[in-house]
């Protein structure tokens, strides 16, 4: 005979179909959001960068590698061949005009200099001995000039009495034309005398000349020497940094080989390396941003060196503050050359989804979705582009890297 079931046991068979049938609703529901995960991924908000577009300024730029280099560097070379002989400074220290960096050898300029001092007093000796002789000679000549002076007056009085005895018959034609002889004899004696005595004087000084000629060139050259020997003391030419030396003591040198090189400490400018396609959008004179550990130096283009080397321009910035404390020689620097600027446009942050100009794909934020968009990018640099087309200002735009979901229209963005 059946029995009735009890209130109790209906009471836990309710409660049980109860709880499978919740249990079978969260299932479904776990699973549906599943699906929807699977067919509609997302991100969250903090994967993602994200760019706000605001009114703002932009500048058009080309980014350039730099080095900063002194703004005055001297390079010292050796005078002649050489050694050195001692090593005093080292590279990298602070040195102080005048101060002695390394010695070369200097015998070989004193042997020259010892050698150029005795032709000079030969020069001398020799000058002195031909003053004499020209005084000697001239003394000589001289003497002979009296006495032939004072042979003519004889023979001119002889020829005088021997002219008036003529004239009354008493001294013979012979005896005449002989006195007559005796005079132009005496006369050419005496021109030639005297010539002599000027020619002797315009040879001895000529002579005396050329002596202090060659001693002129013997005192030139031994000046060369002494500077010279001067420069075998290597000495800072300013107050600067010894950025280089040839530090081997002993090491044959030659002419003009370089040995050290000094730089100012604290005044310098950057050189840049740029791609030569960029070659045509510079000039000298535009206005350049040279960044370091997030300093912004600004400067302009001096010069554009007008040779490339594979595939580069380089070209010389100066700054405005050309000693500014974080700049230190050789260090490299990024350089931002700003070849076009705006007041006023629509700008936002750079990043990687931003492909430099052009029309292009991005997305929006749209109520908790990115939704892809077509913008066109304007100008640009490595920090901000300018948006010309597609986004107004407020509006948010991904710009970091999202190429795993490029093929999609749109995806969530969650909080």
């Amino acid at each position: 005979m059946d029995q009735a079931i009890s209130h109790d046991t209906l009471k836990n068979r309710r409660r049980k179909t109860i709880l499978l049938l919740a249990a079978a609703a969260i299932s479904v529901t776990g699973a549906a959001w599943a699906v929807n995960r699977l067919i509609s991924p997302g991100v969250s908000l903090g994967e993602i960068r994200v760019g706000e577009v605001r009114v703002g300024a932009i500048d058009n730029t080309i980014n350039a590698a730099g080095v900063v280099i002194p703004v005055h560097e001297e390079q010292l070379s050796s005078p002649n061949q050489s050694r050195i002989s001692k090593v005093i400074a080292k590279a990298g220290q602070q040195v102080r005009a005048g101060e002695l960096l390394m010695l070369l050898d200097d015998h070989s300029i004193r042997l020259a200099i010892d050698n150029l001092r005795e032709q000079v007093s030969k020069q001398d000796v020799k000058g002195q001995l031909l003053a004499m002789e020209m005084e000697s000679n001239l003394k000589k000549i001289a003497s002979e000039i009296e006495l032939l002076e004072l042979d003519l007056q004889s023979n001119k009085v002889k020829l005088a009495r021997y002219q008036k005895l003529g004239a009354i018959g008493i001294t013979s034609a012979v005896d005449l034309q002989a006195a007559e002889l005796a005079v132009k004899r005496n006369e050419v004696q005496l021109r030639q005398h005297k010539e002599s005595l000027n020619d002797t004087r315009r040879t001895t000084q000529s002579n005396v000349e050329a002596a202090r000629l060659q001693k002129s060139i013997y005192q030139k050259q031994m000046e060369a020497q002494q500077r010279l020997l001067e420069q075998t003391q290597v000495k800072a030419p300013f107050d600067g940094l010894l950025t280089w030396m040839l530090a081997d003591e002993g090491a044959s040198l030659n002419t003009g080989q370089l040995i050290a090189k000094v730089s100012e400490l604290n005044n310098f400018k950057v050189e840049a390396t740029v791609s030569d396609f960029y070659a045509r959008y510079l000039s000298p004179g535009q206005k350049v941003r040279v960044e370091y550990s997030g300093q912004i130096m600004p400067g302009e283009v001096q010069t554009i060196l007008p040779e490339i080397q594979n595939g580069t321009v380089k070209l010389i910035v100066v700054l405005d503050q050309a000693n500014h404390p974080s700049l230190r020689h050789k260090l490299r620097v990024e350089v931002n050359i700003i070849t076009e600027q705006k007041a006023r446009s629509l700008i936002v942050e750079n990043g990687p989804a931003i492909s430099g100009k052009g029309r292009q794909d991005v997305y929006v934020l749209e109520d908790g979705k990115a939704v892809k968009r077509s913008v066109e990018i304007g100008l640009g640099d490595s920090k901000m582009v300018e948006v010309l087309q597609g986004a107004k200002a407020g509006e948010r735009l991904v710009i970091s890297d999202i190429s795993s979901l490029k093929h999609l229209s749109s995806f969530r963005v969650s909080q």
